[in-house]
């Protein structure tokens, strides 16, 4: 009877552990954590919660990008902490992808340690407004492209026009045939609130401009789907053909003066209903093509 029970028990526990649901998995991994690209010399992804950032090791220093501390007023010393712990080079530059703050509060610890801030000049103009305290002001504003050459690595800043933001570089290491790019291009799930404020069509020119770099892996600003995958082109077309598609949706119930309540209801993308943040998602993506073709904003 003991040896039955013992089985039982084992054999539920086995059980239980199988079919831990892929939400329950993602809770257990761990709060912030650091993973090297595969293939490449010293290419780095900075995990915080849901947000990631990308830096590059060289033999003569390191260049990071978005600190990703909103909220978290630890983060930009542990994402420091992470880097020394990887090597003792010194951050040269930490550059911002946009300038919300979701991806670049908590600078201070590398603007002490001496890093040199950068951003594209509409990014620094929006902080001068907005002030926020837990935001470091950039050492240097740019324009459309910046090339930084460091220890045999070349990073280039590209800024291809308005998207997620008016201020979105688009970072690309020729080499490694990697971009970053925050938030304006998912992986491998459907858009969320930050698409409420988006630039829809100036955003379809920009994904297409994205598509046609000479890149093979994107690093996003938040994990890909499944389980914090990299993307590629074809998940660029994805999400252009997705916004495409919503737009058409979504301009038929726009000029039949259907915005904004009745045209929510009505808008579906049933195609995508199985893309993990469809149910959220759904109602910011008919928000904002509602405000373009039922109003012109």
């Amino acid at each position: 009877m003991i040896s039955r029970i013992l089985f039982t028990s084992v054999c539920t526990a086995i059980l239980a552990a199988a079919i831990v649901s892929p939400a329950a998995a993602q809770q257990q991994r761990p709060a912030t954590e650091v993973t090297k690209v595969e293939n490449t010399e010293g290419v780095y992804i900075w995990r915080n919660g849901n947000h990631q950032a990308m830096f590059i090791v060289t033999k003569d220093g390191v260049i990071a990008t978005d600190p990703v501390s909103y909220g978290r007023p630890t983060g930009g010393q542990q994402y420091l902490d992470a880097i020394k712990k990887v090597t003792d080079k010194p951050v040269k530059y930490l550059i911002y992808s946009h300038h919300h703050f979701d991806h670049i509060a908590g600078g201070q610890v590398f603007k002490a340690a001496g890093a040199r801030v950068i951003a594209h000049k509409n990014a620094t103009a929006r902080l001068k407004v907005l002030k926020d305290p837990h935001t470091v002001m950039p050492d240097e504003s740019i324009g459309d492209k910046k090339v930084i050459t460091l220890g045999g690595t070349t990073l280039e800043l590209h800024y291809l026009g308005l998207n997620h933001s008016d201020s979105t570089l688009v970072m690309r290491l020729p080499k490694e045939k990697i971009i970053f790019v925050v938030d304006t291009i998912p992986v491998g799930s459907f858009p969320g609130r930050g698409f409420i404020d988006i630039y829809p069509l100036e955003t379809e020119d920009f994904i297409k401009k994205v598509i046609a770099m000479d890149w093979e892996r994107l690093i996003p600003g938040h994990p890909g789907a499944p389980n914090g995958r990299l993307g590629t082109k074809k998940d660029a077309q994805d999400v252009l053909t997705l916004m495409q598609e919503a737009s058409a949706e979504m301009k038929k119930l726009g000029q039949d003066g259907k915005c904004w309540d009745t045209a929510e209801k009505e808008f579906k993308m049933p195609k995508y209903a199985s893309w993990p943040g469809y149910e959220n998602g759904l109602q910011f993506v008919a928000r904002r093509y509602c405000g373009l073709w039922g109003r012109g904003t």
